[in-house]
């Protein structure tokens, strides 16, 4: 008894062993990828205010300087730059570390089943992150933009006053988290179809499921757009969109895929019957 119970423990120990050893390499990456990220934050940074000086030049604004309102504003800029860039840049390696402990303790046909959607998450998360990043950012910081008016010191003539200029002294810090808020929920969205296929793939949901709760699913994208994106009624119908359409495709990717597990099913009962 007590030579099975040591003979199940020695593998357990060896897979966490390997599990340790993947989890250092993938931090060590992550480390090494904010180190670089950090050393070029400025250029980085450059890159992000790209849609809001677009919107500003566009308004006749040419100064699209951003300020810091607390001292240490600037360094935290800097880490949550060297963050995010930390990550995208470590994110193939540390898929690739997932995919090497995951791996061994799989089929050839659940590799086969697997390989494709570890590939195509990352695809997608990088398409939504550069349609929210050059599609959706420019048009919600021209929405925001709009509040600003010209003022005017004339002195008081025939009971009017002056009017008050409302101008765009932006934070660093809160432009970067609006930013990355749009970027990342982007990249979260675009996931659906994936997720939605390689839970049909193992059976946990059905196209004709999907179409059963499809009023359901409008209800909660909306939702969803009204809380992601700022209250411009283009970005929010933008989002609803695409999002929508995101379902409709998952919809149809996990009809294929039943499609394709029918024909294998037939092909091996054919194949007993031949027997």
């Amino acid at each position: 008894m007590s030579d099975e119970v040591e003979s199940n423990a020695a593998p357990l120990i060896e897979h966490l062993t390997e599990l340790r050893s993947r989890l250092i390499r993938s931090v060590a990456a992550f480390l090494v990828g904010m180190v670089i990220c950090f050393t070029v934050w400025n250029s980085i940074f450059n890159f992000l205010t790209y849609p809001l000086c677009s919107a500003m030049m566009e308004r006749g604004q040419e100064d699209c300087g951003l300020i810091l309102i607390k001292l240490q504003e600037g360094f935290f800029v800097a880490i949550s730059i060297s963050f995010l860039g930390g990550f995208v840049l470590a994110f193939p390696y540390i898929a690739f570390q997932l995919w090497r402990f995951v791996a061994p303790g799989l089929y050839k046909t659940e590799k086969g089943a697997f390989l494709p959607f570890l590939l195509a998450s990352p695809f997608m998360f990088f398409l939504g992150a550069s349609f929210a990043f050059w599609v959706v950012t420019p048009l919600a910081f021209d929405f925001f933009l709009g509040f600003q008016q010209p003022g005017s010191l004339g002195e008081v003539q025939d009971g009017e006053s002056g009017i008050a200029a409302v101008a765009f002294q932006g934070s660093a810090q809160e432009y970067l988290s609006l930013t990355i808020k749009f970027i990342v929920s982007f990249g979260l969205c675009f996931q659906l179809p994936v997720l939605l296929t390689l839970m049909g793939k193992v059976g946990l949901v059905s196209s004709d499921g999907l179409k059963t709760v499809r009023k359901y699913a409008i209800i909660g994208i909306l939702v969803m757009a009204a809380v992601v994106t700022p209250p411009d009624i283009i970005t929010q119908v933008i989002l609803f969109v695409v999002v929508y359409g995101l379902y409709e495709l998952s919809i149809f990717l996990v009809r294929r895929v039943e499609r394709k597990r029918d024909e294998d099913s037939d092909l091996e009962d054919s194949d007993g019957t031949d027997e």
